[in-house]
Parts: C-alpha cells; sequence; structure tokens
C-alpha cells in the first residue's frame, strides 16, 4: 500500500484550521494546534504563501488563506454549474443530431472535457470525461480560443502540432479561423484532428456574457458533413444548444 506524503497531509492540514478559524492565525497557534515544530510549521506555511494559498498579514504577521484558493474554488463551481446546467440540452442534442455530444473548458494549455454524451446508437464508445483536446485543431479548442483571451493567449503561444494534414498550424491563417468562428458563431474540425471525423462547435457565456466554455458534435465526416459541407441543420442544432445552456446560466439571448 502506498504511504502518503507527510509534507502534503501537513499543508492539507493547516489548510483545513486556517478554514475553521474566525480569525488570523499566528505562527505558535498553527505550530501548536498541529503539534509541529516552529519551524517545519514556518517552512510549509511558507511554500503556501508562495503558491498564493496563504496569506500573511503585514501589520500582525498572522496568517489566512490565500486568494488562489478562492479562485480554485470558484473554478470548481463554475465548472460543476456549467456541466449541471449543460446535462439536459446536451442530452437532447445527442439525440437530435444523432452524433457524440462534448462539453469543454478551458484547462492549463488544452480543452478538458467535463461531459461527455454517447452517440445514441448500440456502438461501443468511450466515455471521455477528464481527457483533453488541442485548442488549436478541435472545434472545441477554437471556440474557446475565438471568444477567451486567456485561451487565446494559450493557443498562440503553443506549439502549434500538426495532427493531419489538414491541421492549421501557422499563426496567421490560424488567427483568420479564429476570426470567422467569432464572425459566424461556430468553429468546425473537419479531419484537422482525427483522420475521418468531424466536429461542430459553439460558446456557452454566464450571466456576466463572458465565455464559460463550449459545447459540440464530434462524429464520422460523411455524417457530419454532405457533399464537402457541413450539414446546417446540426450547425443549428450546436448553436441553439450554446444559447440554451447560456441562458441557463443568466446570459439572456446571443
Amino acid at each position: 500500500m502506498a504511504r502518503n506524503i507527510q509534507s502534503l497531509e501537513r499543508a492539507a492540514a493547516m489548510l483545513r484550521l486556517l478554514a475553521g478559524g474566525e480569525r488570523r492565525l499566528g505562527l505558535s497557534d498553527i505550530a501548536s494546534a498541529l503539534g509541529l515544530a516552529k519551524g517545519t510549521a514556518h517552512g510549509i506555511l511558507r511554500t503556501l504563501q508562495q503558491e498564493g494559498f496563504v496569506e500573511q498579514d503585514d501589520a500582525s504577521g498572522r496568517y489566512q488563506l490565500g486568494a488562489e484558493l478562492l479562485r480554485l474554488g470558484t473554478t470548481y463551481l463554475d465548472v460543476h454549474e456549467l456541466r449541471a446546467r449543460a446535462l439536459v440540452w446536451a442530452d437532447d442534442l445527442a439525440r437530435s443530431s444523432g452524433e457524440s455530444v462534448y462539453l469543454g473548458v478551458l484547462h492549463q494549455q488544452g480543452v478538458l472535457i467535463v461531459h461527455h454524451v454517447f452517440r445514441p446508437d448500440d456502438s461501443r464508445q468511450v466515455l471521455e470525461i477528464g481527457a483533453m483536446q488541442p485548442l488549436h485543431s478541435t472545434a472545441l479548442g477554437k471556440v474557446l480560443s475565438a471568444y477567451d483571451p486567456v485561451a487565446h493567449s494559450e493557443a498562440v503561444e503553443a506549439d502549434r502540432k500538426a495532427f493531419t494534414d489538414r491541421t492549421v498550424c501557422d499563426l496567421a491563417p490560424f488567427e483568420q479561423i479564429l476570426d470567422l468562428t467569432r464572425a459566424r458563431g461556430y468553429a468546425a474540425d473537419v479531419e484537422e484532428t482525427w483522420e475521418g471525423v468531424a466536429s461542430i462547435a459553439a460558446p456557452i457565456h454566464d450571466r456576466r456574457r463572458m465565455p464559460v466554455g463550449a459545447v459540440g458534435i464530434t462524429g464520422a465526416v460523411e455524417r457530419v458533413a454532405r457533399d464537402g459541407e457541413l450539414r446546417p441543420e446540426l450547425i443549428a442544432a450546436v448553436r441553439d444548444c450554446a444559447r440554451a445552456v447560456s441562458r441557463d446560466l443568466g446570459a439572456g439571448r446571443f
């Protein structure tokens, strides 16, 4: 059985202690409460402070939880709410399109899949929640890059790898694709990431009209496109789904 890492256990206990208090705590208070030597406690606090998880009051020298924990907590709540609001609409999109539906959010330098609805047939499929997709080649990634300035920076600064002969890697044409995405309200990936696979995605906004994710469908090229063009009814269905989730998040009409 794997052993726990003692320093991480102590850091977690320290954060719980600070979260449970109604006031800032001094070094001696923290060390005493956790049964640690002052030097050990100070070293952990200093590391947590450098990472933004703990803040120290300049006047008193006492410690409290830092803003980074609040940011991480808010991110979790935002994703949780996004997924909860999208459940019914994603199911409806899978039924109406006959294709797999993915809900993605920006995470680090890619797209994190936070919800996946299987294609409504009897084929064998693999659940891809937690999988990562690239920003520059997938429909979900292009949508996030077009509407979210942070995602745009990540995509521009990243090493844009060619997955197929159709992958757009050079910056100028990539920026043109993002301009087109913003102009028409959706993005496409036709064999740019996987051979024989096409995707359509649209942006989801919250009550502040900020982009918080993207929803899209993925399927075989011959089903998603017809005569070399994406099926307009599928584009409309994806955009309608994105607008419906956005409305549920308080974004109003788009």
